[in-house]
């Protein structure tokens, strides 16, 4: 039995990211104002020393003082009704092929945890590991997220879920589209550049890896 790793945006989800999605619904219903935005602008400046150019990826401060319940709600019914018309469906039908195996799969993303766990009922699949984010007292917070999967954090994740599956890497599918997928995909036994942006595509092409499609 193997571990197949899939990376969602760009990779699993063409076209915009599912935060940019999620970001847009909000705001179309009526769900983001002024504290939202200020917040969201407030991380940004507030954390751009510590992050640098990756403090937006982290930023989910736009959720400031939403409740956990209704959004997720929100968020699940929106992906049940559109997420058809979101796949990248090479992607998608090699994660079929892994879980007609009887293979491991798995989803690491910096998506927000509850769109995570959206997508991965939609897709049937068990393990799923996006952004957590700060709540108190049912609401989101303008900190610093709990989790994020992105860069060196996301290889690490990798590696627990090896120990939890036992698993080896050697075994070890992974799926991304981006150069800042590399430390997972050089991790992995058996990379896949999916989709990749121009820096991906040179390191894939280098190491002599898979590549599936392209933007």
């Amino acid at each position: 039995m193997a571990l197949a790793i899939f990376d969602v945006d760009g990779t699993l989800v063409a076209g915009p990211s599912t935060e940019k999605r999620l970001f847009l619904l909000l705001l179309r219903k009526g769900w983001l104002g002024p504290a939202q935005l200020l917040a969201f602008l407030r991380f940004g400046a507030g954390h751009a020393a510590d992050r640098g150019g990756h403090v937006w990826k982290r930023n989910k401060a736009y959720l400031d003082g939403l409740p956990c319940a209704e959004v997720e709600a929100l968020v699940s019914g929106w992906v049940a009704r559109t997420v058809s018309r979101w796949w990248f469906t090479p992607c998608v039908e090699r994660l079929r092929l892994h879980q007609a195996a009887g293979d491991t799969v798995a989803l690491l993303s910096g998506t927000p945890q509850f769109v995570a766990d959206a997508l991965a009922r939609e897709l049937g699949v068990n393990r799923a590991f996006g952004t957590v984010c700060a709540t108190a007292s049912g609401r989101f917070l303008a900190h610093p997220p709990l989790r994020h999967p992105f860069g060196g954090p996301k290889l690490e994740l990798a590696r627990a879920l090896c120990v939890e599956t036992g698993v080896p890497a050697g075994d070890v599918f992974a799926y991304g589209d981006s150069v800042h997928d590399l430390p997972v995909l050089r991790f992995a036994g058996h990379p896949v550049a999916v989709r990749p942006d121009v820096a991906l595509r040179a390191a894939a092409q280098a190491a002599g890896w898979e590549i599936l499609g392209s933007r």
